[in-house]
C-alpha cells in the first residue's frame, strides 16, 4: 500500500489526541472530529481505511457501504450496540471494543450508587446544604448486611460487583441466561423475575441487545419490592423511562440511581430530574486516569494492528475472519 492509510475518528471527549497520534505514528494519517451522526462524518470517512468511534452513530450496513476502503471499527468503549455487526461481517470489516478498561471503575460506581441509595447520602447532602441538619427525611434505612443483591446479567463487571456487595455482607443473586452457577461463581443464579422479587436492589449490567432494549418495563417493576431500588450503570434503554416514571409515582419501587439513561444526555426540563429518590450521574462510571489510558489506547492500537497485516486482540464479529477486507 503506497501513502499512509487514513484513520477518521468520529468523536472523542478527552484533552489530547496525542495518545492517538503515537500509536498511529508513521503508519496513518489522523482525522479527528466531532460528531454525533454519520452525516457528520462520512464526508470525511468515504475513503478512510479505518474508523475509531466513541458515540457516535448508528454505523448502518448503509454507512459501511459508503466507506469502501474501510477495514476495521474499533471502539473505544465495550458496548457495540451503535454498530450493526452482522452487517460490518457481510461487508468484510472487523469491529473492535475494548472490554477491561474500566470494569473495577463501573464497579465501584455501581457500588457508590447502592450505598448513596442505602443511606441517602445525596439527601441528606441537599437537606445540609439548604440549612437543615435533621434525620427523619431519610427515614426508613435499612443496614446493608443481609440485603439482597440481584445483578441482571453477569459478566466481568457484575462479578466485580458481587465480590464487593458480598463484603459488605449481602446476599447476591444473578439472572444471566449465558451463565450457569459454580464453585468459582459469586452469587445464585434466578429467573429474572424471581430476581425482582427477591431483591432488595436490583444493578443492571447487561449488554444492549434487541433482548435487553427496555428490559426493565411496567412489568419488570411491577415484581420488585416497594422498598427496593434499581441501579443502571449499563445502557440506558434498558429501561423503559416512561414506566419507570410511573413506579416511581406510584411508589412501586424506593427509587433509582441511573448512570445511564435514555436519552443522553436527559433532557432538562425531565420527570425523573429533581425527585427526591432519584440520583442520576452523567455517565460517568467508566471514568478514572487510570481508565482513560487504557481507553485511549485500546481503540488505536487495534487499528495499529490490522493497518499492519495483524489479527486484532478484542474482535467482537469474529465471523469475520477470513473473509476481511484487510485480507485477514
Amino acid at each position: 500500500m503506497g501513502g499512509k492509510a487514513k484513520v477518521v475518528l468520529t468523536d472523542y471527549v478527552w484533552e489530547s489526541l496525542d495518545v492517538e497520534r503515537k500509536i498511529l505514528d508513521g503508519l496513518a494519517e489522523l482525522v479527528p472530529l466531532q460528531t454525533k451522526k454519520p452525516d457528520e462524518f462520512l464526508a470525511q470517512a468515504q475513503d478512510c481505511d479505518a474508523l475509531l468511534n466513541t458515540y457516535a452513530g448508528p454505523i448502518t450496513a448503509e454507512v459501511m457501504a459508503r466507506m469502501p476502503k474501510c477495514r476495521i471499527i474499533a471502539r473505544y468503549g465495550i458496548g457495540v450496540d451503535t454498530i450493526d455487526l452482522d452487517a460490518a461481517t457481510q461487508a468484510g470489516i472487523i469491529v473492535t471494543n475494548n472490554p477491561t478498561y474500566c470494569i473495577e471503575e463501573v464497579a465501584e460506581h455501581t457500588m457508590a450508587l447502592l450505598l448513596a441509595c442505602a443511606r441517602k447520602i445525596a439527601v441528606y447532602d441537599r437537606l445540609v446544604r439548604g440549612g437543615r441538619w435533621e434525620l427523619p427525611p431519610g427515614k426508613p434505612m435499612f443496614r446493608l448486611s443481609g440485603r439482597t443483591l440481584g445483578l441482571v446479567g453477569f459478566g466481568n463487571i457484575a462479578r466485580q460487583v458481587a465480590v464487593r456487595a458480598a463484603a459488605f455482607g449481602m446476599r447476591i443473586l444473578f439472572a444471566d441466561p449465558f451463565v450457569q452457577e459454580g464453585p468459582d461463581i459469586p452469587g445464585k443464579k434466578m429467573e429474572f423475575h424471581e430476581l425482582l422479587q427477591e431483591s432488595d436492589f436490583v444493578s443492571l449490567h447487561p449488554p444492549l441487545t434487541g433482548e435487553t432494549r427496555k428490559m426493565i418495563n411496567d412489568d419488570a417493576l411491577s415484581h420488585m419490592k416497594p422498598s427496593a431500588f434499581l441501579i443502571n450503570c449499563s445502557r440506558g434503554p434498558i429501561v423503559d423511562t416512561d414506566a419507570l416514571r410511573r413506579a416511581l409515582d406510584a411508589k412501586k419501587i424506593a427509587g433509582c440511581a441511573l448512570d445511564t439513561t435514555d436519552s443522553e444526555p436527559l433532557p432538562d426540563p425531565h420527570p425523573l430530574r429533581g425527585r427526591e429518590n432519584v440520583i442520576i450521574t452523567p455517565h460517568v462510571a467508566w471514568y478514572s486516569e487510570q481508565a482513560l489510558v487504557g481507553l485511549q489506547a485500546g481503540a488505536p492500537s487495534e487499528v495499529r494492528r490490522v493497518l499492519s497485516g495483524e489479527w486484532p486482540v478484542n474482535v467482537v464479529n469474529r465471523a469475520v475472519k477470513g473473509k476481511t477486507r484487510a485480507g485477514l
